[in-house]
């Protein structure tokens, strides 16, 4: 194996999380050779705009870039474009790449995030349904939009309404199914989620809960969706946005501890010896979900992680506590959400949601655990806060919009 084959530390994955542990190791001062291997051949960019801003042609492709290129080479961390690592060799310490390339690593950090979940119906595999998950899914969706009239998007999570917000804006007739008795299901309350419904209806998207998708029809390229009980909706397009599947098979194959992502303890190492996993595949307990074990997929979760495991990497003391925030764009929406609301007992909404400026404030046993902030800055600032601190507080005062969350700081202090 030749010298420029082996690194002191190899990174799986060029998104975010591959990305910002190569800027944190350099920040850090670790001087060793470091690898990037990323499947897609761009560097690494910005993902959440791929479905608003991007996808809207707001905003051209190069200003999505995390870095310019001159600043990899600047660094000297190489770039390894356009290889898909298929196996790991703990004993040997190398991974393998799809094309035959064998890397050896002094330290790997897997990065892979996931792949879009497929929809499990014929004709999922019909020309003219996309997924919103790299650069690719987005340029071939805007490649077909100026001949698209009706588009089906399947899948009420975030992915979903965006794509969904941005399509109806551009002109499109949309058709938004979601399986579940409501759009937001798994990550917000009732109220939130009814506020999106209507708001998306408003705007004309057509939206609908409690939709069974039997199957996709088409001759080669997608022309409807097939409902269970028959109705057949016609598209020209379909976007599948129902969540994803971590790329950890690689690493459990290896050995490693895991199922739905790989398991990492709060210095996200994995149970193989001289491996980290960060990012969306990484499965970590998190104070914020109760003590549960959970995936987080975002770019604060990828960042936060990253500065982990560069700070142990190079010999300093950490661990991974931060609390977990989100964003949406939707329209003129932007909606900002901190701590998980999953297991809440109680939500308060303060404000009122017809006027497009409400918060709602989740509680567990009397403690706030979460907020989803609707063009609300100042609730989102204060209420991280009382995130953070575990603060109790009455759910009735908290309804009262003309006290600002702040007060609660003041005159609570953390539980024990």
């Amino acid at each position: 194996m030749s010298q420029s084959d082996r690194y002191d530390i190899v990174i799986v994955g060029a998104g975010h999380a591959g990305a910002q542990a190569a800027i944190a190791l350099r920040g850090a001062g670790f001087e060793g050779t470091i690898a990037v291997v990323g499947r897609e051949n761009e560097l690494p960019y910005e993902r959440p705009p791929l479905s608003k801003e991007y996808l809207a042609q707001e905003r051209p492709f190069e200003s999505l870039y995390l870095r310019p290129a001159e600043y990899w080479t600047e660094k000297q961390i190489a770039m390894l474009l356009g290889k898909t690592v298929v196996a790991v060799d703990q004993a040997e310490h190398t991974v393998s790449s799809e094309d035959g390339m064998r890397i050896e690593f002094g330290k790997l950090i897997w990065c892979a995030g996931g792949d879009p979940r497929g929809l499990p119906v014929t004709g999922a595999d019909l020309s003219g349904v996309h997924a919103v998950r790299d650069r690719e899914d987005v340029d071939a969706i805007m490649a077909e939009l100026p001949t698209v009239d009706k588009v089906v998007v399947i899948g009420g999570g975030y992915i979903g309404l965006e794509a969904a917000a941005v399509l109806s804006k551009l002109g499109k007739r949309v058709t938004l199914l979601e399986a579940l008795p409501r759009v937001l299901a798994r990550v917000a309350g009732e109220g939130l989620s009814d506020f999106y419904h209507v708001e998306h209806r408003a705007q004309g998207v057509d939206l609908r809960v409690d939709q069974q998708v039997e199957a996709l029809e088409g001759d080669g390229h997608v022309s409807g969706v097939r409902l269970a009980g028959g109705d057949i909706l016609p598209a020209q397009m379909v976007i599948v946005g129902i969540g994803i599947v971590p790329c950890v098979e690689p690493l459990l194959e290896a050995g490693a501890a895991g199922g739905n992502g790989v398991l990492v303890d709060a210095q996200c190492r994995t149970t193989l010896p001289d491996v980290f996993a960060i990012g969306d595949c990484a499965a970590h307990r998190n104070a914020f979900a109760d003590g549960d074990v959970i995936r987080l997929e975002s770019v604060q979760n990828a960042n936060d992680m990253a500065a982990v495991v560069a700070k142990t990497i190079c010999g300093e003391e950490a661990e991974y506590k931060a609390t977990p925030w989100f964003w949406s764009n939707q329209y003129d929406l932007r909606l900002q959400t901190v701590g998980l609301s999953a297991g809440h007992d109680h939500a308060v909404v303060r404000g009122d949601p017809a006027s497009r400026k409400f918060s709602v404030v989740y509680l567990r046993r009397g403690q706030v655990i979460a907020l989803d902030c609707v063009n609300n800055v100042r609730d989102y600032s204060h209420g991280r806060r009382l995130v953070e601190l575990g603060i109790k507080a009455d759910p009735a005062e908290l309804a009262d919009d003309s006290r600002q969350l702040k007060e609660w700081l003041k005159a609570s202090s953390p539980t024990a």
